[in-house]
């Protein structure tokens, strides 16, 4: 069976062969029609067969997925309270934990009026919750690929029943970073199994390294591949480094951008944008991926809120991320892999809203730029921004020291006249300003010494000349100590000196 002979699915969830449970779920979270991937994807994966779905960010991928295999496992409902009778059937991978978190929810709130039990495991919490949870039986698990490898080696996860297997942000998840765990994932699974992967960009190695994990797949595309969405107006603006905060800054002021996500290569460069934008007045938070998960969640749900102005994040957010009127997005870097262009700007202009995706680019970024270009097949124009000269100006600190960088007031003024210089201030002892005086031999004694006169002959209680006297030291000393009460003598002190009396 080919794409092109697959009849058209009805546009409304309701004429879908779906149960009551999971059509009214649908209708709680308001959906009446399908989207494109939607109306061609749920047929398919309804039948049983592997899939490959490609479509633009914002389309509802994750519905697309869940929702059918939901009605697959309504089958193994039940409301026993064993965790035997609730084994894990449906493994859904994603590759952030922000994303794997967004999915849970969805397939929580698609679930809701089920029995099967849905749990998200993930890094950077605690795994004793998580474990309690695995332990206590569940159908649909969410999960990141290194934490779900700890809960493995730990058996708190038994895959021997999966009968489904979902890649969410495919192309990521075949990536090399990730394909070593994937691999070890997957050979605790079943071979019978299926097998969905779902992505707004493929890339031929990634269609290429995907067959070898699905069995006959359906390639579902609803655009053509790589494409952005066309309610996301894009520009390229050329500015220079130092420039491309306060660019920033004047398009939010000039569009009155009351929100948006600005997205960085480095987590080094994304704390301190964050905190520059903070000096600039603006309600800032960062999410990359040195923060801990809680505070990774806390930053992304203020931002939902509308707490927050400006979320300066890396590409852990630029995949999947569903943020409700997100007006604009600028990447602030241009990204190394023109893949993650397409997922960043695909944060706005979700649902058929309109957004703005502005990339800030500098001489050294014309590869990255070039590449953008061949993947998406649409020429980038890069255009001039006026920016207005906002930088203080630094005004001389005192008079004659010269003039002000970049002050023309300053530079007709005449030079101002030397002044005198100050006198030196009178010595208080005449005898440290005299200069010195060298002796007039090696050999001249010190002043301070006395010639003594000749030592009588050794017979006589003199000195014997082989013996050399004390050599005197001179010594500057303060003021002098006042006599000290003499003590009065010891007692056998006094008795002794009284018997040496005659």
């Amino acid at each position: 069976m080919t794409e092109e002979t697959i009849t058209p699915p009805p546009a409304r969830f309701d004429t879908l062969p779906l149960d009551a449970k999971l059509l009214r779920a649908v209708a709680d979270q308001g959906y009446a029609t399908m989207t494109p991937i939607q109306a061609k994807a749920i047929p398919i994966v309804l039948s049983g067969r592997d899939v490959m779905g490609a479509a633009q960010t914002g389309t509802g991928k994750t519905a697309a997925f869940s929702i059918p295999l939901l009605q697959r496992m309504l089958k193994h409902e039940n409301a026993s309270a064993s965790p035997a009778r609730h084994p894990v059937r449906a493994l859904v991978l994603a590759p952030t934990r922000e994303l794997a978190d967004q999915v849970a929810n969805n397939v929580k709130a698609y679930s809701k009026h089920t029995n099967l039990r849905v749990a998200c495991v993930f890094g950077g919490v605690d795994m004793k919750p998580q474990t309690l949870q695995l332990k206590g039986g569940v159908e649909v698990l969410i999960a990141t690929p290194g934490r779900l490898l700890d809960h493995i080696e730990a058996k708190n996860a038994v895959l021997n029943q999966v009968e489904y297997v979902v890649l969410d942000e495919a192309d990521r998840m075949l990536d090399i970073g990730f394909l070593p765990d994937l691999q070890r994932i997957l050979s605790y699974l079943p071979k019978a199994r299926q097998t969905l992967l779902f992505s707004a960009t493929f890339s031929p190695e990634i269609k290429r390294l995907a067959q070898s994990y699905l069995q006959n797949p359906e390639l579902v595309e609803v655009a053509r591949p790589n494409a952005t969405a066309s309610t996301v107006e894009q520009r390229f603006f050329s500015v220079e480094d130092d420039d491309k905060r306060r660019a920033i800054i004047h398009i939010l002021r000039e569009r009155q951008i009351k929100q948006a996500i600005v997205f960085v290569n480095s987590k080094l460069g994304c704390a301190r944008l964050a905190r520059s934008f903070e000096r600039d007045g603006l309600r800032t938070n960062a999410l990359h991926g040195d923060k801990s998960q809680d505070e990774r969640l806390k930053a992304l749900d203020a931002f939902k809120r509308g707490e927050v102005d400006v979320l300066v994040c890396t590409d852990v957010a630029a995949r999947g991320l569903d943020i409700a009127d997100l007006p604009a997005v600028f990447n602030f870097d241009v990204p190394f892999n023109a893949e993650d262009y397409v997922h960043r700007i695909g944060r706005t202009g979700r649902a058929g809203a309109s957004g703005i995706a502005v990339t800030l680019v500098t001489k050294a970024d014309a590869r990255l730029t070039a590449e953008i270009e061949k993947l998406t097949k649409r020429k980038i124009e890069l255009e001039a921004l006026e920016l207005e000269d906002e930088r203080p100006r630094r005004a001389p600190r005192r008079e004659g020291y010269g003039e002000s960088s970049g002050a023309s007031s300053y530079a007709a003024s005449p030079a101002p006249a030397p002044r005198a210089p100050r006198p030196a201030p009178a010595s208080r002892d005449p005898f440290f300003d005299k200069p010195y005086e060298p002796s007039l031999s090696d050999d001249a004694k010190p002043a301070w010494e006395k010639s003594a006169p000749a030592t009588a002959a050794a017979g006589r209680g003199g000195l014997s000349p082989y013996i050399k006297p004390k050599k005197k030291v001179a010594a500057l000393f303060g003021a002098k100590p006042a006599p000290q009460p003499a003590l009065a003598p010891a007692p056998q002190a006094a008795v002794q000196a009284e018997a040496q009396q005659p």
